[in-house]
């Protein structure tokens, strides 16, 4: 039985934090599914569409992970595509504060197990809220994302 783990996110933008936890996901499950969110809470500054296509073409080779669009509740996709666990990354405590509710809704109404990986230390410090802000101001970003960011339109 394939070992499918679903990595939700708005991911706007994703980060090399994101890719970390991507890529060491599939040392533990045959296929890791990035799903990019649709979340009302949330304006988006980068395009769906585009950072969907910025995050497939990065992973082009790798045929263990795909991408896709989602607007339903996270839970409910990740049963669809068979999914067995949600995968999440934690940079600190507090991400495990907000994580770990998120984690006990999951298990206790659909049954679904979410695993937490630690990002490496040297991305801990990344978030795509700071990415964004210093984007949109003209700094040069491309150490803490995996790929050329366009700016939006």
């Amino acid at each position: 039985m394939k070992r499918i783990a679903f990595f939700p996110g708005t991911f706007d933008p994703f980060t090399r934090g994101h890719e970390d936890i991507a890529l060491r996901g599939t040392n533990l499950f045959d296929e890791v599914i990035i799903g990019i969110g649709h979340n009302s809470k949330k304006k988006r500054f980068f395009p769906a569409e585009a950072m969907r296509d910025l995050i497939d073409d990065h992973f082009k080779d790798n045929p263990q992970i795909k991408v896709l669009l989602y607007q339903d509740l996270t839970a409910k996709v990740a049963k669809e595509l068979g999914a067995c666990v949600l995968l999440r990354g934690l940079r600190n405590t507090t991400d495990f504060e907000y994580e770990n509710s998120i984690a006990q809704a999951n298990r206790h109404i659909n049954g679904l197990d979410t695993v937490f990986i630690y990002t490496s230390p040297e991305f801990s410090h990344l978030s795509s809220s700071i990415i964004r802000e210093l984007h949109k101001f003209g700094h040069d970003v491309g150490e803490f994302v995996p790929f050329s960011l366009e700016v939006p339109e």
